[in-house]
């Protein structure tokens, strides 16, 4: 043979061993294309250990605000494919609705759904996160607060900085306005009120009494059986649903609507720290941002709900439903006056009144000035519903 034949030889010998690479080459990349695109194709899956928390509620099976605190739990599953699921207990399974908040320091409970109210005892400054003064916020106005104007950072401040508790928390649900409550006859003055024997809870109770009432602060399991043995003879609980739940149409037949009482309220969630420090980065972000998610739940259910028990009051069980007069409202800010004095001289207290009325001053402002007289409105089209 040649020895140009066996150069052409050895030239076709390195091209066919150059085009084998080559085609190997374009496998492997085709390979990887693949599954970068299948990758694409199809969602990741979350590769955190499924883990189950142990919560309770401060409501009473049946009452909607377990239903509302089982509308957070769905969303927290939902959100997290059930690699963090809830078990949720209703009101006193564990331990009682006032001792949730040691409870979850504690550990006894991975965390609770409630009200601040509920342990404002510890300080006072706790009911400022959810049953304080008014200055012209309304509650989704104050929620609003939380997340954007100081309130979150002053609640952790609170919880672990002053009370030095194990927890972490989040707010959802802006209450509607909470009624004046139960009475055995319509409240048309102030007068009437003095030397009442009157449940409520948080601060609602210095204000009330510094109206002249008789207060005693009672979880909601306990208010029909003071009234019926006379412990109390008037009280406020939440709202038209859970009022009629209770059995408060019962034993009254007088409703006062629209209170300063607790005119802005949000539920509380809190989580144990340590468990909540202990789960991945994705659960800890979905407990925080199902509270959020919950919140319109919340409140889409709270306005269905609240309405037709509302009207079924009315028309079902005979009760007579009445506007709280101007007079009585005027009087329960002054008492807010009396009682803000005090305890604006703790610094903490005096540090988120301050905040509240900052906030307030400007997005109060901006909603009073703009909002549509929407009275006027149902008026036009429902000219015999409001007779106030």
């Amino acid at each position: 043979m040649s020895k140009s034949s066996d150069r052409n030889k050895s030239k076709s010998t390195k091209s066919r061993k150059a085009d084998g690479a080559n085609r190997r080459n374009f496998l492997k990349s085709a390979a990887a294309a693949v599954a970068g695109s299948t990758a694409l194709a199809f969602p990741s899956i979350s590769r955190a250990q499924t883990k189950t928390l142990k919560m309770q509620t401060a409501y009473v099976s049946g009452d909607i605000y377990e239903d509302m605190a089982r509308q957070y739990v769905d969303r927290v599953e939902a959100m997290s494919g059930n690699r963090l699921k809830i078990t949720l207990y209703s009101a006193g399974a564990i331990v009682k609705a006032f001792q949730l908040q040691e409870a979850v320091d504690k550990g006894v409970l991975d965390g609770a759904h409630t009200v601040t109210a509920y342990w404002y005892s510890k300080h006072k400054a706790a009911s400022l996160f959810g049953t304080g003064p008014v200055f012209g916020a309304n509650a989704l106005q104050l929620l609003a607060w939380i997340h954007r104007g100081g309130g979150k950072e002053l609640y952790r401040e609170l919880i672990q900085d002053i009370l030095n508790l194990n927890l972490v928390g989040f707010f959802t649900f802006p209450f509607p306005t909470q009624p004046l409550g139960w009475f055995r006859e319509e409240i048309k003055n102030v007068e009437q009120l003095k030397d009442l024997k009157y449940r409520t809870v948080g601060l609602a109770a210095d204000v009330m009494q510094g109206m002249g009432l008789d207060v005693l602060q009672l979880p909601g399991s306990g208010i029909i059986p003071a009234f019926k043995r006379g412990v109390i003879d008037s009280f406020e609980y939440t709202n038209p649903t859970s009022d009629r739940g209770l059995g408060a149409q019962e034993v009254s037949k007088t409703y006062m609507l629209g209170s300063y009482h607790q005119a802005a309220e949000f539920f509380e969630i809190i989580f144990n720290k340590t468990v909540f420090d202990s789960l991945p980065l994705e659960h800890q972000a979905i407990l925080e941002y199902a509270a959020e998610a919950a919140t319109l739940a919340n409140y889409s259910l709270a306005m269905d709900r609240h309405s037709r028990d509302l009207d079924m009051l009315i028309a079902r069980d005979g009760v007579s439903v009445y506007r709280t007069p101007q007079s009585v409202m005027d009087e329960q800010l002054k008492s807010w006056d009396r009682v803000l004095i005090n305890l604006m001289k703790d610094p903490f207290f005096k540090k988120v009144v301050d905040s509240q009325k900052e906030w307030t001053k400007r997005v109060a402002f901006y909603d009073l000035m703009n909002t549509a007289d929407y009275k006027r409105a149902y008026m036009h089209y429902f000219p015999d519903n409001i007779t106030f």
